[in-house]
């Protein structure tokens, strides 16, 4: 199995929530037969000790209580990620409720439970005492789940929560793709190399869908193997389509790679995922931050609490080491070619759409300017004209809309919560 089948396999996995219930049912069926087969009977738990009446009536309280569990977390489920797409977006789905682990082991509880209760109920004559007791501890623990569920969710589906996740996952990928900070990114420049003319270039061949992951290390060990360069033309989170250029070989080994293995250590999706997109959690946290702001929705308080999380993110990203994109090996020698966002690329993304539908309203241009003047006190010297540059184009934009002397002089003040208060900086 290629490297790009098992990690398409591995995301679909964490990404359904019937995973959970399958994965139960396996459970159920492994627990309940060894423990009726080799009659595993420890005299039952106190206070779970019950006749056959007793038994009847506990499998019939959890059967309907595990029914009806379901059923209502399920639904919730549909309402909550109807709710949550129409009000902040409909990237968050995959990214953050079906991936959730309290959810789908909450889902994995109930299943559990209903189906030891009827193994049991079948045989109620002769399972033994323990799975009895188990029946009815399970009934007690799934009220707790449920109700610990319902807490939950109300506080996973409120928007700073959302945001929240979504930034820390940025944040984790941010450390992965760029794991040295600027001051402690050794001098690694090196001489210019000629690359020459590109003497091979392997298209894609399959449906079109978006680049989500790429194997590292095997492309660099293919392209040492066949003693050659190897650039990869897209980008992660890019739409390519059949007969796209995948790849372009340069070198006197570009005839002897493998097409194939090339392919194989490229993962495609549907939809772009955060795993190893750097820039897609500022792409998700813009999306609602805009969706806040539209005439529809008209919240601006939650666009106030998405740029507090970009902030978070464009000041880690501004510390750290963006690499040249070039990729040697463990002999020095280029192999591999990789282009990743730069600083221009993060800022751009974070503050241009903000400026452009928020300016208009005086406590996000607010937050907006003390966003730009923080993140300029942490990041280094080479990175603060592409932040002045957008606080001068935040002037421009408040200039045209504000036309009051009195709304034009509030809005130039930065403020970290919008309106409540000057920043002190």
């Amino acid at each position: 199995m290629s490297w790009s089948r098992w990690y398409a396999i591995k995301s679909y996995v964490w990404s359904t929530i019937w995973i959970a219930p399958v994965a139960a049912v396996a459970v159920e069926q492994t627990t309940f037969r060894i423990a009726y087969w080799a009659r595993l009977d420890f005299g039952g738990i106190p206070g779970f000790v019950v006749n056959r009446d007793g038994t009847i009536a506990v499998t019939d309280y959890v059967i309907s209580a595990s029914i009806a569990f379901i059923v209502f977390t399920f639904s919730s489920l549909l309402v909550a990620i109807q709710v949550a797409s129409g009000q902040l977006t409909a990237r968050i789905i995959a990214t953050t409720l079906l991936r959730n682990r309290l959810i789908r082991s909450s889902v994995g509880i109930f299943v559990y439970a209903l189906l030891l209760a009827i193994g049991v109920k079948a045989r109620v004559d002769t399972v033994p005492q323990f799975l009895i007791s188990l029946t009815g501890i399970l009934g007690l623990v799934e009220v707790l789940v449920f109700m610990f569920l319902i807490d939950y969710a109300s506080r996973l589906l409120r928007p700073i929560s959302i945001l929240v996740r979504i930034a820390e996952q940025g944040l984790r990928v941010i450390e992965e793709v760029y794991p040295q900070r600027v001051k402690d990114a050794p001098d690694n420049r090196r001489p210019v190399v000629d690359l020459g003319l590109p003497q091979r270039t392997i298209p894609h061949r399959g449906a079109s869908a978006i680049v989500i992951a790429i194997n590292l290390n095997g492309l660099v060990a293919a392209a040492k193997r066949a003693d050659c360069i190897v650039e990869f033309a897209p980008r992660i989170g890019d739409f390519v389509t059949s007969g796209d250029p995948l790849f372009v070989v340069r070198g006197g080994g570009a005839t002897r790679i493998d097409e194939s293995a090339l392919r194989g250590y490229v993962a495609f999706g549907s939809e772009r995922t955060i795993e190893q997109d750097s820039i897609f959690a500022f792409r998700v946290i813009v999306d609602i931050a805009l969706k806040a702001l539209s005439p529809a929705i008209n919240d601006p308080t939650t666009a106030v609490l998405a740029i507090d999380q970009l902030q978070r993110l464009l000041r880690s990203v501004g510390q750290r080491h963006l690499h040249d994109d070039k990729i040697h090996d463990d002999g020095g020698r280029l192999r591999l070619i990789l282009r990743t966002p730069n600083w221009d690329d993060f800022v751009h993304l974070t503050l241009t759409e903000l400026r452009h539908y928020g300016a208009g309203n005086v406590q996000v241009a607010r937050r907006i300017r003390a966003m730009i003047e923080r993140v300029m006190k942490s990041v280094p010297e080479t990175r603060v004209p592409a932040l002045l540059q957008q606080l001068a184009l935040l002037d421009i934009a408040i200039e045209r809309v504000h036309l009051s002397p009195e709304d034009l002089a509030l809005a130039r003040v930065p403020d970290s919560q919008g309106l409540g208060g000057a920043s002190i900086l």
